[in-house]
């Protein structure tokens, strides 16, 4: 006989649900955008922080310098990252995205962070620093398995 599924707290079913739902639309946004995981990521560090060196976006993700030049191409190639000549060292570039998140269908990316965005800010004092507080609680506990 099959143990019975345990019974998510109410909490624990609508965490379950919003990170399904998050995953499926990120999921569907990179395959209509043709890029990875890595790649959106990556895109959207360049985005919020133009002017990148590419060792720093090697840092950030943690990749090898094969890795980052690999990742670099594939964006440059979509269109979506430009290298520009850096004013200060002329054997260095800077990055600069192309695109803006706010275009379709490149929004589909952070739709699902600007919505939890709104909600936090909708909570009643103190709700978003004890939700913090749980947020930071499950992943400290995921890192020790």
């Amino acid at each position: 006989m099959a143990p019975s599924p345990r019974e998510l707290s109410p909490l624990g079913a609508a965490l379950r649900a919003y990170l399904d739902a998050r995953a499926s639309a990120l999921l569907a946004a990179r395959k209509e955008l043709g890029i990875n995981e890595l790649d959106a990521r990556a895109f959207i560090h360049i985005l919020e922080n133009p002017g990148l060196r590419p060792v720093e976006v090697k840092i950030v993700f943690g990749l090898t310098s094969a890795g980052v030049t690999v990742l670099i191409d594939r964006l440059v190639e979509r269109d979506v990252v430009r290298r520009d000549p850096d004013p200060d060292d002329r054997r260095s570039v800077r990055l600069v995205a192309t695109v803006d998140l706010g275009d379709s269908p490149w929004a589909a990316l952070t739709q699902f962070d600007e919505g939890f965005e709104a909600a936090v800010l909708g909570l009643a004092a103190g709700e978003a620093d004890s939700s913090a507080e749980l947020i930071s609680r499950l992943t400290a506990l995921a890192g020790t398995r």
